[in-house]
């Protein structure tokens, strides 16, 4: 199994448009083959600073999901009220 940790900062005053865009993105990825589970996080110190944390059974599901047309259109709502480029790291435990 891995973990994504998705790091986004969303524009001042738009974190409204964000909780509807992230509940249509998990909608999409309900379906994506060997996604397993997710949480979504809020910081508690900067309420713009999101966590999306990840599980997969592979990378190449991870890899497969993130290409994905399908992810791509969840995710347009998202990109456009971010600042910045979503960080996405990907991890192993050992």
């Amino acid at each position: 199994m891995i973990k994504v940790f998705i790091e986004r900062r969303i524009a001042e005053g738009l974190e409204p448009n964000y909780e509807n865009a992230i509940r249509n993105t998990l909608k999409a990825v309900l379906d994506a083959p060997g996604y397993l589970s997710s949480e979504s996080l809020t910081d508690l110190r900067n309420k713009n600073h999101r966590i999306i944390i990840t599980n997969w059974k592979t990378v190449q599901d991870w890899d497969n999901w993130y290409t994905s047309q399908a992810r791509k259109d969840a995710t347009a709502e998202i990109s456009i009220i971010l600042q910045g480029e979503e960080k996405i790291t990907v991890t192993e435990a050992k």
